[in-house]
């Protein structure tokens, strides 16, 4: 993770907000999730959405899981600009293994 956390840092290419957004991102543990108002609000920031096109302009996806970010209203909100569809059918399924390997592992 230090890896990650130094491109983020280092990077030349995404602006000071979208660094907060993707280092406070790296502590949510896999198998759980995050709503767009908690990570903003972890990070200072007023704007839910804000995060979330932050989230959608994520060039570190996977490593920094853009995917463990939920909408408020319990759905899974968006991914890769999409609010249905493919993609978020992608993102359900990326959170079902995180759960299913944490399960496997004996953790709950």
């Amino acid at each position: 993770m230090d890896k990650i956390r130094n491109l983020i840092l280092t990077s030349q290419d995404i602006t000071p907000f979208r660094k907060r957004v993707y280092l406070e991102l790296l502590n949510v543990p896999v198998g759980e999730t995050i709503t767009y108002g908690e990570l903003a609000r972890r990070i200072g920031c007023r704007s839910a959405q804000a995060v979330g096109q932050a989230l959608r302009h994520n060039p570190f996806a996977p490593q920094v899981p853009c995917h463990r970010v939920v909408a408020a209203d319990g759905s899974l909100g968006g991914f890769h600009g999409q609010r249905d569809g493919e993609m978020i059918e992608r993102k359900r399924q990326m959170l079902e293994a995180e759960k299913a390997a944490l399960h496997k592992a004996g953790n709950t």
